[in-house]
């Protein structure tokens, strides 16, 4: 276990913010959790759980204690049609989706190369090309802040919605997951009509793809639009696709003839945030030394010694231009702290 005063957190967090935390811990099992648990004080105040800072926009130093999980462990038990495999929090995600592919366990091949750790795929259902983590998450397990209990929850009890849990919203602050439960197929039935996979396919000659291919397909589309956090400080998708209801959508459909669009229900359309923020001319440009990615207007980067300031300002510039043109207010997908 490691345990850290004054703590440097730009290492932990992809878009490179130099900040730093009064308090750094990072357990490598349940038991060492419940320690640090029992042994918290209000010095410790306030608590951020933290993984591979993928998905989170540091503003300022953080002046309460930060939790890191480092468990480990990738462990499959068959279950007839399908394989359970239980997940440590602290386990790369993208490690974790090679490591489907190589043994057999199908369904996660569309969220390779998603940054980021095990943990936070059940707190933000993660998603891509049409597939989310809901659509394989089993169990939970997570330890409560409040007495150190270990709890376990089911797919139903975590209330998924687009890039949405009960961890973000109602039990924010009261749970940190230690342990993911996934069912994977042992049949691979690729989902292939999301984005452009199913042309990327065709550019190679593949008809029907194996999963290795598959997850190939997508590491490569990715590497293609979006930066390298290591390279340009990102934190990925900045913003969620907006979904609006039926008379919203038939509106900008008309004065928007060719708007791209993905059918959520009968009476909601969902439109790619990217689009709508390079329709505001966006795509490229820079405020100080934060900007827009010029491949994936969905990506804010940082373009070298940006501060969180920085980024929240172009952030919030753009939402203004986005709801002055078009009526919709876009929703941060990045925790910004």
């Amino acid at each position: 276990m490691k345990d850290i005063r004054n703590y440097d957190l730009t290492p932990h967090n992809t878009f490179g913010i130099k900040a730093s935390c009064s308090r750094f811990v990072e357990f490598g099992s349940v038991d060492e959790l419940r320690d640090v648990i029992a042994g918290l004080t209000k010095a410790d105040d306030p608590l951020l759980v933290l993984g591979g800072g993928s998905n989170l926009l540091l503003t300022a130093d953080y002046p309460g204690t930060v939790l890191h999980s480092a468990i480990r462990g990738i462990v499959p038990s068959d279950d007839g049609d399908s394989v359970l495999v239980r997940v440590g929090s602290g386990e790369d995600w993208d490690g974790f989706v090679g490591t489907c592919v190589a043994n057999g366990w199908y369904g996660a091949e569309n969220l390779s190369l998603i940054p980021g750790e095990v943990g936070a795929s059940a707190v933000q259902n993660i998603g891509a090309y049409g597939v989310e983590a809901k659509d394989l998450i089993y169990e939970v397990e997570a330890v409560s802040l409040a007495d150190g209990s270990l709890e376990r929850f089911n797919n139903a009890d975590c209330e998924y919605a687009y890039r949405h849990s009960r961890f973000k919203g109602e039990w924010a602050g009261r749970y940190v997951i230690t342990h993911v439960t996934y069912r994977l197929g042992k049949q691979f039935r690729p989902h292939l009509d999301y984005g452009n996979i199913r042309a990327e396919l065709q550019k190679r000659g593949i008809v029907v793809p194996t999963a290795g291919q598959l997850r190939q397909v997508v590491i490569d589309i990715r590497n293609a639009k979006l930066p390298d956090p290591k390279v340009t400080g990102n934190a990925g998708s900045f913003f969620m696709n907006p979904v609006v209801d039926r008379q919203c959508y038939d509106g900008l459909a008309a004065l928007y003839p060719g708007m791209p669009h993905y059918t959520v229900d009968s009476n909601h359309e969902k439109i790619p945030a990217g689009w709508l923020i390079e329709q505001c001319g966006w795509k490229g440009k820079a405020l100080g030394r934060a900007g827009v990615h010029g491949r994936q207007a969905l990506v804010l980067v940082n373009l070298g010694g940006a501060s969180g300031s920085d980024v929240v300002r172009l952030c919030e510039t753009i939402r203004h231009d986005v709801n002055e043109k078009f009526g919709i207010m876009l929703k941060p997908e990045v925790n910004i702290r």
